[in-house]
Parts: C-alpha cells; structure tokens; sequence
C-alpha cells in the first residue's frame, strides 16, 4: 500500500448476508474499514456520492438494475473512487465489459474468501485485478482488436443488450425488464429484436428458452 492511512470502502451488494460477510473480511484488516453499504443501484448512487470512499465493492446484479450501468455512472462523475467487482456472473463474459465501464477488476464470489483482500489492495495501488484466465482472455482481445463472436455469441451482445438477455432467462418480461432498467417497454423490444437478430433466433419463445438454457449453464458453471 502506498500509505497508512485507512482506506474507505463502500460494499454494493442485494444479498444482505453477502454484505455481512464481505464487511468482516474487509474489516479484519487494520488499514481497510467498510465505512457505508448499499443494496441497489440508485441507493448506491447515493451513497457513494456522499461518501466519496477510497473504492466501492461492486456486485453486477442488483435489484433494481445493473452494476454495469452504476460504475458507468461513478466514472462519468469522476468522484475519483476506485472500483472492483465482485460477482458470481461468468468472469469471462464480464471481465473485459466491466473494465471497459471504468472498474480496476474482476473478482469471483466464490473466491472472495480467499482474494478478496489482495484483489483490493491490488485495485486501490492503481493495478488490475483479474484471475489468470481472464488477464490472458483480455490481453488476447486487445491484440486481436476483436472478440471472437462466433466462440460464444452472447459476446456479440452490447453491454445493455447483454442485461435484457440476462432478465428474459431470470423470467422477466418486457414490462418489468423497463422498470428495473428504466426504459420505455418499446425499448425493451427493441433490445429484444437485436439480441434475436444477433444470436439468430426466431421467435420470442426461441429468445425466452435460450436465454433461461444460458442462465441456467451460467449459474451451474
């Protein structure tokens, strides 16, 4: 660490327990203090524009929208806070996505225990925290200037194509889908046709079935 001062950090997550966890490791460390916490999208918003803390520890699936749009929203603000994810959504889908929006890493959910401290200090040095497979995915991309979109189609999607794909499989429909996302439901259908055109499916049921068969493989993998 570049000094001895406690680093601030606020935790953005939907799963109250997770927070809970997440506090007590973070708090373990003498020079690292969780000093706010948040559940949503727009109560982070808040929060961290009231705080202003040293980092903020992301979660990408949140009740009301997504962490993507958040940390698109911090860094367009320029509060200067550093940001890492953490998230039980495919690293390799996402890593790439979220650094693009403004965060410094990617951290699984399931290796938090573990990393959680390294990958913080890590981020909050000016670093990137991403695991192994993900550095040499992105650092493959970058050189090859593209993203091989026929190894795994859903990589074509854009970053908001990418949240209405993922709310179709979690069972939404187009109505709610604009409300968590604040769209018009119009909107939503447009997104709906392009995800259709992209992946070359047919129909709506088509779109519906391949996007609960990817959440599914998703959260079993």
């Amino acid at each position: 660490m570049a000094t001895t001062d406690t680093c601030r950090i606020v935790i953005v997550d939907d799963h109250p327990i997770v927070r809970r966890g997440l506090v007590e490791l973070v708090n373990e460390e003498s020079d690292l203090e969780v000093v706010g916490e948040a559940s949503s999208v727009a109560e982070a918003y808040d929060v961290l524009g009231e705080i202003k803390p040293d980092l903020a520890l992301i979660d990408l699936s949140l009740g009301d929208g997504h962490g993507l749009e958040l940390i698109k929203q911090v860094r367009a603000n320029d509060w200067g806070i550093k940001m890492l994810v953490c998230s039980m959504l495919d690293e390799a889908l996402y890593a790439d996505r979220v650094l693009r929006a403004g965060a410094s890493g990617y951290l699984r959910k399931d290796q938090a225990t573990d990393h959680i401290v390294e990958a913080i200090r890590r981020v909050l040095d000016g670093k990137v925290y991403l695991s192994d497979s993900a550095t040499s995915r992105v650092l493959t991309q970058v050189v090859g200037g593209e993203i091989d979109a026929a190894a795994e189609p859903v990589e074509s999607l854009s970053d908001r194509e990418l949240e209405v794909f993922e709310m179709i499989g979690d069972g939404l429909g187009s109505r709610e889908i604009a409300g968590r996302l604040h769209l018009s439901v119009k909107t939503v259908e447009t997104y709906r046709e392009k995800i259709k055109a992209k992946l070359s499916l047919k129909n709506g049921n088509e779109l519906t079935r391949h996007a609960i068969h990817y959440r599914i493989n998703k959260q079993q993998g």
